[in-house]
């Protein structure tokens, strides 16, 4: 596995949180539960106390405290400017450490039942600790408020729990099962318990800090609390650290215009701009942003390129659209194309179609799996094949189809090259005729990013070329399982047919979901392959005598991560996820250790 699915795999941790009702009833409920088990675990008690009075002390205990720690952690996070915090989030933190204190509890009231000794209130003030601890962690880790207030706020729920055991024992005639103890005990072995914690928490953070603030410059709880606004509100905050690690790159856009009677009607475009990182930060959603910001019917493929020219913000995309501009002024048109031709070479396949003096190729190992092709190797395919065919402008388009993963990237060196080069050279060029084009979308409304979808759905392209048709077909999706693509293939061919292509987009919007990769055909794949169909039978509707013009621009100066800086902060993430795994447990089980041992074999 490679160091960028490491990283990626991290998102299935994520997860989607419950509105801030939901937690509050569920608290409700599991802290009644608890006062009442706990309460039923007294020899003398009878089913309807432990329900009654048990249920009613549980609720204040932990139920209500816990409550009014996810109303007050909420506005004082803000009011410090951090993260924006969300209400549903505070009251889920609150859920999440309740039922750590809860359990504790209940297993401490249960081990009572069989002791002397009652240890019904040191695993109180365990618990209480533990969530302490675990509280710290969350709202550092994501608020970006900084470590004293994070403690501040984080004890804000135990010792709203504590403070109520101390006014229900001492203060009301409320039954508990917690029974006597020194106030003073209690307050000093829940302080020493948290400093333990703390100075466990505080080594640990700084251990995972230090390697990240040397080689990016930012702390490794700003990058996590970047990362996670923007998964879950869409923030382009990171942009601002990315733009600080940026680098300038050239690199190229494809552009082929089909112009109709009334203008230009259609766009094919392969930019050599990677549409990452993910979500909407940088170019996540390239394909459809720079679409919706040409005026014609645009399809924006994905052109050669990894990671390393991803751009480092929205703002880049513009770049991109002024260079497609500037290629429309200067465009020169035909009449002529030649008919669809493919070629392969071992695993490697080419589809290529001239329009005039100029070739658009369609690169895929399908079924055979694989992902990007570097830019590097790219560029030598271009050049290679116009060396060969002696094509003026060659479009080169990563089709993307059959995914693998990270470790099936195409990278200098690697056998798939000389596969690909070794194809190039089969290229011939058929005789040409006049061209229809007609085309169609469909933003396949019905599904979402969560079935691999994105913004722009499906767009065709049908090409007509001495009666043989050609459907171009693009999904705004991130790669698709390894087999989909023949499976589309095999329906859209019934539609009378003579050749298609299915490629992605490769937009990284759609992988914000948990796991991180979420290629095309997991889900839904009756209701992707149908809209596919319906859309090329409405392009093979609309076709029509066009002309076209096919140009590569060079695109100069676009700031993406770069090689230097996507490698540097892939490694230095994937190398401190490998040494928290290892430094992690050993220190919060000796922290741990200690404070069991303080808790429970302390006494005045």
């Amino acid at each position: 596995m490679s160091a960028v699915d490491n990283i990626t795999d991290l998102s299935k941790y994520m997860v989607t949180l419950p509105p801030s009702r939901i937690s509050i009833l569920t608290m409700t409920f599991l802290s009644f539960l608890t006062g009442a088990i706990a309460a039923y675990f007294e020899p003398l008690s009878s089913l309807f106390d432990s329900i009654v009075y048990g249920g009613s002390a549980g609720f204040l205990i932990f139920g209500l405290t816990s409550i009014m720690d996810g109303a007050i952690t909420q506005p004082l996070v803000n009011a410090m400017e951090g993260r924006h915090m969300k209400m549903k989030q505070s009251m889920f933190v609150s859920l999440l450490t309740m039922v750590v204190v809860a359990l504790v509890y209940v297993v401490g009231s249960l081990v009572s039942t069989y002791t002397v000794y009652s240890y019904v209130i040191d695993a109180l003030i365990l618990g209480c600790a533990l969530a302490f601890g675990l509280r710290i962690f969350i709202i550092w880790g994501t608020s970006n408020i900084g470590a004293i207030r994070s403690i501040l706020i984080s004890a804000i729920q135990p010792v709203l729990i504590l403070s109520m055991v101390v006014v229900i024992v001492f203060l009301t005639s409320i039954t508990t099962n917690i029974g006597s103890f020194s106030i003073i005990a209690v307050a000093l072995k829940g302080l020493i318990a948290g400093l333990i914690l703390m100075i466990a928490i505080y080594s640990f953070m700084l251990v995972i800090e230090s390697p990240i603030r040397r080689n990016l410059g930012v702390g490794g709880l700003e990058l996590l609390s970047l990362f996670i606004a923007q998964y879950t509100e869409g923030s382009r905050a990171m942009e601002t650290l990315f733009e600080d690690m940026g680098e300038p790159i050239d690199t190229l856009v494809g552009v082929v215009s089909f112009k109709g009677e009334n203008g230009v009607k259609g766009l094919f475009i392969s930019p050599c701009v990677h549409p990452g990182p993910v979500g909407n930060i940088g170019g996540g959603n390239m394909p459809t942003v720079l679409a919706k910001n040409l005026e014609p019917f645009t399809m924006v493929s994905h052109g050669p390129s990894t990671h390393d020219f991803n751009p480092v913000s929205s703002k880049e995309i513009c770049k991109i659209k002024d260079v497609v501009l500037k290629a429309l002024d200067d465009m020169e048109y035909s009449k002529k194309a030649s008919q669809f031709i493919q070629v392969e070479h071992e695993n490697a396949k080419l589809g290529a179609q001239y329009f005039g003096d100029n070739l658009v190729l369609l690169a895929t190992f399908a079924p055979h799996g694989f992902d990007d092709i570097d830019f590097g190797v790219g560029l030598a395919l271009i050049k290679a094949a116009q060396g060969h065919t002696k094509a003026e402008n060659v479009v080169l388009v990563d089709c993307h189809n059959s995914f693998k993963g990270e470790s099936g990237r195409v990278l200098p060196g690697n056998p798939e090259v000389f596969q690909l080069l070794d194809a190039v050279e089969k290229l011939e060029k058929p005789s040409e005729s006049e061209l229809k084009m007609g085309c169609a979308n469909d933003t396949i409304s019905e599904l979402s990013k969560r079935s691999g979808v994105g913004q722009s759905g499906v767009k065709v392209m049908v090409l007509d070329v001495n009666n043989q048709k050609t459907a171009y077909i693009l999904l705004d999706a991130n790669n698709m399982v390894i087999g989909f693509r023949e499976e589309i293939l095999g329906e859209v061919e019934k539609l009378g047919l003579d050749n298609a292509e299915v490629m992605t987009t490769d937009t990284h919007f759609v992988n914000t979901l948990s796991g991180g990769h979420n290629p095309l055909g997991i889900r839904d794949r009756d209701i992707i392959i149908e809209k596919v169909v319906e859309c090329t039978k409405n392009a093979l509707n609309d076709l029509e005598p066009v002309m076209v013009g096919v140009k590569t621009m060079k695109l100069s100066s676009i700031n993406t991560l770069g090689p230097t800086h996507a490698t540097e902060l892939v490694t230095t993430i994937s190398s401190i996820v490998a040494v928290s795994r290892i430094v992690a447990p050993l220190v919060f089980v000796l922290a741990l250790i200690f404070v069991f041992i303080w808790i429970f074999y302390w006494t005045f």
